[in-house]
């Protein structure tokens, strides 16, 4: 049987999509696992810390309330993508899509700015001001460390409520659409969606970038100052504080990157409605795992426990010896003296 060109071209079309989709899907199975696993190593080890200590750092707040948010965005996101993948045909109701895609996107815009606020929290720990105003806010936003990771929540849950009612739970995507995507059809939602990109991308991207420009700026003129002062005899060494400047700009890069896709999009899902959501969540997921192994690496302490962690486990089993990751650096030998 002979089918016209274009019913022919449709046909390999939705094929095609569909074998995308679950190629997807399939990709994002191990990242989600990395995801969860290094995002629940970071809750368990700040509970854990918390028991020890009774109390939590500003830092180990922010970075526990983002460990959160991460883990049950990549959860919900799989558990969506998989009933999406199963249910081809869309018989469920097209309203618990809608409502898991409402949770996902509060979720995200929780995610981008207490990442964007854990920049800010460490960028006034390394770069000082003379600014009295500018310290004033500073110290006052910082004192309100817990109050601050629970608002951003609420604020994520109240900027994505109006989509039930402003967007389209229908689905307008082209062929092998998607079950209950939300997507803007009329002016109103085209707007709201703009607005909800500037608030959960654009913005928060903004204040890392600014933060960025001052870590880099503050450390570009301290090694100065270092190396004015030991005459150039040997390198300025920083130890602590260079690993958390590494965490803040590793943070803010995986952030851009992850923004350029996002955008990029969300613009093909609402302007030429593409069936690429499941992209979106795909590259959420390599951000929100990227994100966990960046702030394991810039704690110290669950840096060490980690390793600890592994190379006990490989312990168990002599033959893999060889893949053992030396907990401590060799020291380096002493400078020698310069007499002036």
């Amino acid at each position: 049987i002979l089918l016209p060109p274009s019913l022919l071209r449709e046909t390999n079309n939705s094929i095609m999509l569909a074998k995308n989709k679950f190629a997807i899907w399939a990709l994002t199975g191990p990242v989600a696992v990395t995801t969860v696993f290094f995002n629940l190593y970071i809750l368990l080890m700040s509970l854990g810390n918390y028991k020890k200590n009774m109390r939590w750092t500003p830092s180990e707040t922010i970075i526990t309330a983002l460990s959160v948010a991460c883990g049950a965005h990549q959860l919900i996101c799989y558990l969506w993508m998989t009933m999406d993948e199963v249910d081809r045909e869309c018989h469920i109701d097209r309203l618990p899509y809608s409502i898991m895609l409402l949770v996902i996107f509060s979720l995200k815009f929780t995610i981008m700015w207490t990442t964007g606020f854990l920049t800010f929290y460490y960028s006034t720990k390394i770069v000082t001001t003379p600014n009295q105003c500018y310290t004033r806010i500073q110290e006052t936003i910082l004192k309100h460390v817990t109050l601050a990771v629970f608002l951003i929540p609420l604020c994520g849950l109240g900027t994505c409520m109006p989509m039930l009612v402003v967007l389209h739970p229908d689905n307008y995507t082209m062929d092998n659409q998607d079950c209950g995507v939300i997507i803007p059809e009329t002016t109103p939602g085209k707007v709201y969606e703009g607005m909800y990109l500037i608030l959960a991308d654009v913005l928060p991207g903004v204040l890392m970038i600014k933060c960025c420009i001052s870590i880099s700026v503050h450390l570009t003129i301290h090694l100065r100052n270092m190396k004015a002062s030991t005459n150039g005899a040997h390198g300025p060494k920083l130890g602590t504080q260079m690993r958390v400047i590494r965490m803040a700009l590793s943070l803010v890069a995986v952030f851009l990157c992850f923004v350029v896709v996002d955008l990029y999009v969300n613009y093909q899902i609402s302007v030429h409605h593409e069936n690429a959501i499941v992209l979106t969540f795909f590259f959420a997921s390599i951000y929100t795992s990227g994100c966990a192994m960046v702030l394991v690496y810039g704690k110290k302490t669950l840096w060490k426990a980690l390793i600890r962690a592994y190379n006990e486990f490989l312990d168990e089993y002599p033959c893999l010896s060889c893949l053992k990751v030396p907990e401590k650096k060799a020291k380096p030998s002493s400078p020698p003296k310069i007499n002036n």
